[in-house]
C-alpha cells in the first residue's frame, strides 16, 4: 500500500528553544499522535535535532534531516554525514531546490548523497523539479527525469525512497502550481522514469510529495491528486496549528480517522 506523508521542512529557522517549543506545540495542535495511515515528519536545522528529536518522543512524530554530506567521516569542516545523523533522525531530504541551485549542487552530488544515506540506514527524501526558464521551454518533464534518473543510479533497492516534486518557481513564492501542472509531472515523468528503472509495480509504491508553497488553503488541492501520496510544507510548517491542519486534511482526504 502508499504510504502518505505529511513533511515540514524548517529550513534555516528556529533557535533551540523556539524548535523545542514548536516541537511540543505539534502534537498539541494534533490533539495527540497523527493519523496511523499518514507519517509526519519534521526536519529541523542540525543544531535542533537531537532537541526535537526529544521533545517529539512518543508523539508518533519522526525527525528527519534537510541535507547531509556524500561521505561518513572525514576531513571535511562544517559538513555532517549520515552516520551522525542515523541516531538523530529516520529522513534526510537530499536535493532540495535551495541546495541544487542556491548551493550549487550537482546531480552527481545528490547521487552520492543518496548513496550516502541509504549506506546509513537512513531514508532519503529526494527532491526533484524544474526552473520557472525550463518550464518555458517546455523542459519540465525531461528535467525531472534526469533529475530521477541521475539521482537513483546505481541504487538498487528504492523501497524507502520518497521523492518530493518541488517545482523551483514556486518554492517560497507565495505562488504554488496548480493541481493540473503537477499532475503533469507526479503521474507522468515521475512515476514513468521510475518505472523505467525500478518497474512498475515499485512506481506504484514509491510515495510522490508535492513541495512548493503548499499551505492549509491550497494543500487539498494536492492532495486529492491520486499521483500524490503528501506535501512537503515550507513555511506553513513553522506554524503548529497550520502544520497539524495540513496533516488532518492528509488524513481526510487519503482516508482513514481524522481527529
Amino acid at each position: 500500500m502508499p504510504r502518505f506523508i505529511a513533511a515540514g521542512n524548517w529550513k534555516m529557522n528556529t533557535t533551540l528553544p523556539e524548535a523545542k517549543a514548536l516541537a511540543l506545540a505539534i502534537p498539541k495542535a494534533l490533539n495527540g499522535p497523527p493519523p496511523s495511515h499518514v507519517e509526519t515528519i519534521i526536519c529541523p536545522p542540525y543544531i535542533s535535532l537531537a532537541v526535537v528529536r526529544d521533545a517529539l518522543r512518543g508523539s508518533g512524530i519522526v525527525v528527519g534531516a534537510q541535507n547531509a554530506h556524500w561521505e561518513q567521516k572525514g576531513a571535511f569542516t562544517g559538513e555532517v554525514s549520515p552516520s551522525m545523523l542515523k541516531d538523530l533522525c529516520e529522513y534526510v531530504i537530499v536535493g532540495h531546490s535551495e541546495r541544487r541551485h542556491v548551493m550549487g549542487e550537482s546531480d552527481d552530488t545528490i547521487n552520492r548523497k543518496v548513496k550516502a544515506v541509504y549506506a546509513a540506514g537512513l531514508k532519503p527524501i529526494l527532491c526533484v523539479g524544474e526552473t520557472l526558464e525550463q518550464r518555458q521551454r517546455d523542459g519540465a518533464e525531461g528535467v525531472v527525469r534526469r533529475q530521477l534518473e541521475s539521482g537513483l543510479n546505481g541504487v538498487r533497492d528504492i523501497s524507502e525512497l520518497v521523492i518530493a516534486y518541488e517545482p523551483v518557481w514556486a518554492i517560497g513564492t507565495g505562488v504554488a502550481a496548480t493541481p493540473d501542472t503537477v499532475r503533469e509531472i507526479t503521474s507522468g515523468a515521475i512515476r514513468a522514469e521510475i518505472a523505467k528503472l525500478h518497474g512498475s509495480d515499485i512506481a506504484d509504491e514509491v510515495p510522490v510529495l508535492y513541495g512548493g508553497s503548499a499551505n492549509p488553503d491550497n494543500a487539498s488541492g494536492f492532495l486529492k491528486e491520486p499521483s500524490i501520496q503528501g506535501t512537503l510544507i515550507g513555511g506553513a510548517s513553522l506554524n503548529a496549528e497550520q502544520f497539524a491542519k495540513i496533516v488532518r486534511l492528509t488524513a481526510e482526504i487519503k482516508g482513514g480517522s481524522v481527529k
